[in-house]
C-alpha cells in the first residue's frame, strides 16, 4: 500500500505535458530559427540594416560620377546596366531581411559578408567596363546567389518546402552568372555590355513569371508572405539615400567653385530640387504605399509591382538629376547644352513617370496622378524651348524645378482640402465644370465595372 502511495506521488510530481510544455517547445524553436517569424505583421527595421545600406551610399555616388566622367549615349547605357546590379542586389537582400532575422548571429554574419561584397562591387564601379569587369561581375554573383541560399536554407530548416522559393531565386542567379563572368572576360566592350543587358533582363523577369523552374514548379503570390511596413520602410530610406548623395554633390561642387555670378542662386535651385522631390515621395506616396500594402490581402505581389519595379526609375531619377546639379553648378549661366537637356528631362521624366506609376498602384485607382500627369506634359514644350533657344543652364533647370514645384502644389491642394472644393466653395464656373466631368467618368467608371462583374 505504501509502494503504491508512493509511486502516487511520484507521478504527480512530474512534469505533465500541457499548454507551459507547448509554450516551452515553441520558445525553444523561436531560439533555434533563423527567421523573424512576423507572420506578414510589423517587422522594424533593424539598425544592421541601416548600416547595410551605408554600402550603397558610396554605390550611388560611384554611380553618379561615373556617368559625369562618361556623359555619351554609351555611358549612361553602362551606368544603367550597373545601377541594374546595384538595385537588384539591394532589393533582393531586402526581400531576405524581410524573412530572416538580422539579430541572430548566422544572419549577421551573412550581412556582413554581404556588405564586404557590395563594397567591392561598388569599388569596381567606375572601371566597371574596364579592368574592374570581373571583380564586379564576380562580386555580384556571389551576393545574389550566395544569399539566396542562405535564406533558402534558413527556411528549410525550420519548414521544410518554405525554402523551395528562394531556392528557385538561386536558379536563376546561378543561369545569369555565366553572362555576367562571360561579359566580363570579354576583350569586346559591345560583346560585355551586351551579355550584361542578357543578364539583366533573366533576373528581371524572373519576378515576373514567379520564379518559374522547370521541374521546380513556379511560386504564387501567397508563397510571399512579407512584412508590408519593413518594405515600405526599406525603400523609403533607400531613397532618402539617393537623395542625401544628391545634398552631397551639391555641397561638395558648391564649396570647391570658383567664385563667379549666379553660383548661389544654382546652388539654391539645386536644393530646392531636392527638397521638392523628397516632398512628392514623402508627403502622399510614401504614406498611402505604406498604408495599401499593410492593408493588402497579398502583400508580396503589391511589394513586387510597386516597390521592386516602380521604385527603379524613381531613384533612377534621383541619381541622374543629382549630376544635372553639378553641370549647373559648374557653369550656371552658360547656354544649354545638349547633355544638360537630355540629363534634365531623362531625370526629370523617370521621377515624375516611377512616382506616377507608383502612387497609382498604391491608390487603388485605375489612373495615374492627374498633377503628374500635366506635369510631364509640360516638359515637353520646355523641351523645345532649351533645345531651340538654349537658354542659360541656371534658368532653364530653374523652370524644370518649378514643374517640380507646381506638381507639389497641386497634389498638396488635392489631397489636403481639395480644389475642386475650395473652386465650389467659391461658386467658380471652373469648378462647376470640373465637379460635372468627375461625376461623368466616375459614373462611367462604375458602370463599366458593373458591366464587368455581370459577365
Amino acid at each position: 500500500m505504501r509502494r503504491w502511495t508512493n509511486s502516487l506521488a511520484t507521478q504527480a510530481d512530474r512534469p505533465r505535458p500541457g499548454i507551459g510544455a507547448a509554450i516551452a517547445a515553441a520558445e525553444a524553436k523561436q531560439r533555434r530559427s533563423l527567421l523573424r517569424n512576423h507572420g506578414g505583421g510589423h517587422a522594424p527595421v533593424t539598425n544592421l540594416e541601416l548600416f547595410f545600406d551605408l554600402v550603397f551610399v558610396f554605390a550611388i555616388t560611384q554611380l553618379s560620377h561615373y556617368l559625369i566622367a562618361e556623359l555619351t549615349l554609351l555611358g549612361a547605357l553602362r551606368t544603367a546596366v550597373m545601377f541594374g546590379a546595384v538595385w537588384w542586389a539591394w532589393m533582393w537582400t531586402t526581400w531576405a531581411t524581410n524573412w530572416i532575422d538580422p539579430d541572430k548571429g548566422e544572419v549577421r554574419l551573412l550581412i556582413g559578408a554581404l556588405m564586404l561584397l557590395s563594397l567591392v562591387m561598388s569599388a569596381a564601379i567606375p572601371h566597371g567596363f574596364g579592368d574592374g569587369a570581373l571583380l564586379f561581375a564576380a562580386s555580384y554573383c556571389a551576393i545574389q546567389i550566395g544569399r539566396s541560399l542562405f535564406t533558402s536554407w534558413a527556411m528549410e530548416r525550420e519548414n521544410p518546402g518554405a525554402g523551395r522559393n528562394m531556392l528557385r531565386a538561386s536558379v536563376w542567379f546561378t543561369c545569369a552568372a555565366p553572362l555576367w563572368l562571360g561579359g566580363a572576360l570579354s576583350a569586346n566592350p559591345a560583346l560585355q555590355l551586351g551579355l550584361w543587358v542578357a543578364a539583366l533582363g533573366i533576373e528581371y523577369s524572373a519576378p515576373l513569371v514567379f520564379l518559374h523552374v522547370p521541374g521546380m514548379g513556379r511560386s504564387s503570390a501567397a508563397d510571399w508572405v512579407i512584412s508590408g511596413s519593413h518594405m515600405a520602410e526599406r525603400c523609403a530610406l533607400f531613397l532618402i539615400i539617393a537623395l542625401g548623395e544628391g545634398l552631397v554633390i551639391i555641397g561638395a561642387t558648391y564649396s570647391a567653385a570658383e567664385p563667379q555670378p549666379w553660383l548661389d542662386a544654382a546652388m539654391w535651385t539645386a536644393f530646392t530640387g531636392s527638397f521638392v522631390m523628397w516632398w512628392l515621395y514623402f508627403d502622399m506616396g510614401a504614406r498611402r504605399g505604406a498604408r495599401h500594402i499593410e492593408s493588402h490581402a497579398l502583400p508580396g505581389l503589391v511589394a513586387r509591382q510597386a516597390f521592386t519595379y516602380w521604385h527603379i526609375p524613381i531613384v533612377a531619377g534621383v541619381i541622374v538629376l543629382a549630376v544635372a546639379d553639378e553641370l549647373v553648378l559648374a557653369h550656371p549661366h552658360e547656354p544649354v547644352h545638349r547633355e544638360l537637356l537630355a540629363i534634365v528631362v531623362i531625370g526629370f521624366g523617370l521621377f515624375v513617370g516611377g512616382l506616377a506609376g507608383f502612387k497609382r498602384i498604391s491608390s487603388g485607382n485605375p489612373w495615374f496622378p492627374a498633377s503628374h500627369v500635366y506635369g510631364l506634359g509640360l516638359l515637353v514644350p520646355i523641351a523645345l524651348w532649351g533645345w531651340l533657344a538654349h537658354p542659360p543652364g541656371l534658368v532653364f533647370y530653374g523652370v524644370v524645378i518649378g514643374i517640380f514645384a507646381l506638381i507639389a502644389i497641386w497634389e498638396w491642394g488635392s489631397f489636403h482640402g481639395g480644389w475642386l472644393e475650395r473652386m465650389e466653395r467659391r461658386n467658380m464656373r471652373l469648378g462647376r465644370f470640373l465637379r460635372r466631368r468627375t461625376d461623368a467618368r466616375r459614373e462611367r467608371r462604375l458602370a463599366k465595372e458593373a458591366a464587368a462583374k455581370k459577365r
